[in-house]
C-alpha cells in the first residue's frame, strides 16, 4: 500500500475546506450506513470523528444535475444544468461555491468530463483548474482533451468509434483500430495489467485509464503546498462504471452467500426483474477501492496537520442501482440507491463523532460550509444549514426534493420529469410525461423507515397523505416553472 509520507504544513489561523466526490457512491451499498457487505471498513473507523449523515439525498441521478447542486447550493429546476453534459443558466455562472469563498484560494480537479464541463463555466471564480488529463495515464488519446478543450464529449466518442474495437470486436475502421489497439496495449506496463485484471479504471472511452492511488496522492502533496486558506473541489471517478477493482478487491465478495431481496420489475427496465447480482458484486468490491483510498488520503492530511484547521467533506453526486431491471444509474428512476448518497463532515478538532438522521439534501452543503467558515450565506441558495451546525434545532418533516429531467428543454417548464419528495418517513416518486414507456402521471408512496428497500407502495392505502405530498412537490414544480411560462 502507497503512504502519502513527509507532508508537513504550518500552522495558520484560517480554515480551509475540502470537498471530495466519489462518483456513483451509493450510501445503500455502504457498510457504514448498514450494508451487509463490510464495503467500507476505513470510512466507518474514521466515522467516529465526523458528522455522518445517514439519510442524505443528491439532487438527481446523474453527474450534470447532481454536481451542478452541489456547486451552487440550487436543485436542477433552478440551476438548469439538466441535460448531459450540460453548463448551469447564464446568470448561475457566478453563483457557485468558488465566488461563495472568493477570498480563498480556490482549486478543483475532476476525472469526470461532465463534471469538467461545469468546473470550466466556474472557472473565473477558480484560481487553478487542474487539466483533467492530468491524472490519467499518459495515452495516445492525450491529445483529445487539449485539441478539442470546448468539444471533448464528442470528440472522445467520434475517436473511440473510428479507433477502438467495441465489445464485438468492431469499429468504424477496421485497420486503424487494431493498430490502435496494439498500440495502447504495448502502452500499458505489465504490472499495471496485473494488478487490474478487469482493466484499468476510465473515465471515457478515449481514456487509457487512471489510478485512484495517483490522484490520491497527487491532490494530497497538492493541498499542503497551496496557499490558505482554500477551497478546493476534487471529484474523483471510482465507484463508477466500468467496476475495475484491483486484483486485491476482486472476488472479495464471490461466493459470500449475500442474497439481494427481490423487486418487481419497474417500468422503466429493460431487462427482467431478476437481482443483477455480478455486476452487484463487481461495484462493492469497486467500493472496497474508494474506501481504502479515503482511509489512505485522510491518514495522510492528519499527519500533514492538514486537519488540524480545514474541514474535509466526503460525498457524491449520485448513487448506482442494480435492481427491478436497472442497472447503473442511466434510468429516469429516483429509488434510495441511486439518489441516498453519502455525506461525512470531519470537522476541525472534532474527535466524537455524531450521527444525524433527518433527511438532509445536496443543496444544504454550500449554505453550510458559508456558515462555519464566516462566509455570507448568498441569498440564492435553496439549501439548509445542516445540522448540527445551524443554531436551529433541525425539522424533522423538512422537505426534500431531487429531479431528473434530462430530455427537458433547459428554458423551458418541465413537461416530462422524474422528481421525489421525502418529508418525514414519507417518500413520494412522481413521475410525468414520458412517451416510452407512456407514463403520463405515475405516482408512488413509500415508508422508508419502515420499508428501506422500497418495497411496499403506499399511494393507494394512504390517498390522503400521498394527495398532500403530491400538492406539496406539485406547488414546488410550478413555482419552478414560472420564470419559463410563456
Amino acid at each position: 500500500m502507497r503512504t502519502l509520507s513527509g507532508l508537513r504544513v504550518p500552522p495558520g489561523p484560517a480554515q480551509s475546506v475540502i470537498v471530495l466526490v466519489f462518483d456513483a457512491f451509493s450510501a445503500h451499498n455502504m457498510s457504514l450506513h448498514g450494508y451487509s457487505r463490510e464495503t467500507t471498513p476505513n470510512m466507518a473507523r474514521l466515522a467516529r470523528r465526523a458528522v455522518v449523515y445517514h439519510n442524505h439525498f443528491a439532487s438527481s441521478n446523474f453527474t450534470t444535475p447532481g454536481t451542478a447542486s452541489l456547486l451552487t447550493g440550487t436543485h436542477p429546476w433552478t440551476h438548469r444544468a439538466l441535460q448531459p453534459n450540460d453548463g448551469v443558466a447564464e446568470h448561475f455562472a457566478t453563483r457557485n461555491i468558488f465566488r461563495v469563498f472568493h477570498d480563498y484560494y480556490g482549486v478543483a480537479y475532476t476525472h469526470n468530463m461532465w463534471a469538467q464541463t461545469l468546473l470550466r463555466q466556474f472557472q473565473s471564480g477558480i484560481r487553478e483548474l487542474i487539466p483533467r488529463a492530468t491524472l490519467f495515464l499518459k495515452s495516445y488519446d492525450a491529445f483529445i482533451s487539449t485539441l478539442f478543450k470546448g468539444d471533448e464529449d464528442v470528440a472522445s466518442v467520434g475517436w473511440a468509434r473510428h479507433m477502438k474495437l467495441v465489445g464485438d470486436g468492431h469499429a468504424y475502421s477496421l485497420f486503424l483500430s487494431h493498430v490502435y489497439e496494439a498500440l495502447q496495449e504495448a502502452a500499458v506496463p505489465e504490472n499495471l495489467k496485473r494488478r487490474f485484471p478487469r482493466g484499468l479504471p476510465t473515465g471515457t472511452a478515449a481514456d487509457v485509464g487512471f489510478l485512484l492511488e495517483d490522484a490520491v496522492d497527487s491532490i494530497g502533496n497538492l493541498v499542503t503546498r497551496i496557499p490558505r486558506p482554500f477551497i478546493g473541489y476534487f471529484h474523483f471517478f471510482p465507484p463508477h462504471s466500468p467496476y475495475h477493482t484491483p486484483a486485491e478487491f476482486c472476488d472479495r465478495f464471490k461466493g459470500d452467500g449475500y442474497q439481494a431481496p427481490q423487486k418487481p420489475r419497474d417500468v422503466f427496465a429493460r431487462g427482467d426483474a431478476r437481482p443483477l447480482l455480478l455486476p452487484r458484486r463487481e461495484y462493492d468490491e469497486f467500493v472496497l477501492y474508494v474506501d481504502r483510498e479515503f482511509g489512505r488520503f485522510y491518514n495522510a492530511l492528519e499527519a500533514s496537520g492538514l486537519l488540524d484547521s480545514t474541514w474535509l467533506v466526503c460525498t457524491s453526486d449520485h448513487g448506482e442501482m442494480f435492481e427491478r431491471g436497472l442497472q447503473g444509474h442511466g434510468n429516469p428512476t429516483l429509488y434510495e440507491p441511486v439518489i441516498r448518497v453519502p455525506l461525512l463532515i470531519f470537522e476541525p478538532g472534532r474527535n466524537l463523532g455524531l450521527d444525524v438522521s433527518v433527511p438532509t439534501s445536496a443543496v444544504d452543503l454550500l449554505p453550510t460550509l458559508a456558515h462555519i467558515t464566516g462566509h455570507p450565506i448568498p441569498d440564492w441558495t435553496e439549501g439548509m444549514l445542516l445540522p448540527p451546525f445551524g443554531s436551529a434545532a433541525p425539522d424533522p418533516n423538512r422537505s426534500v426534493y431531487a429531479v431528473e429531467a434530462r430530455e427537458n428543454e433547459k428554458n423551458a417548464p418541465l413537461t416530462q420529469a422524474s422528481t421525489m419528495l421525502v418529508k418525514g418517513r414519507y417518500k413520494l416518486h412522481y413521475y410525468f410525461g414520458y412517451r416510452t414507456p407512456k407514463v403520463d402521471q405515475l405516482v408512488k408512496l413509500y415508508d422508508i423507515h419502515a420499508d428501506p428497500e422500497e418495497l411496499v407502495d403506499l399511494s393507494i392505502s394512504q390517498p390522503d397523505l400521498t394527495a398532500d405530498l403530491l400538492a406539496d412537490l406539485k406547488a414546488k414544480l410550478a413555482q419552478a416553472d414560472q420564470p419559463y411560462q410563456a
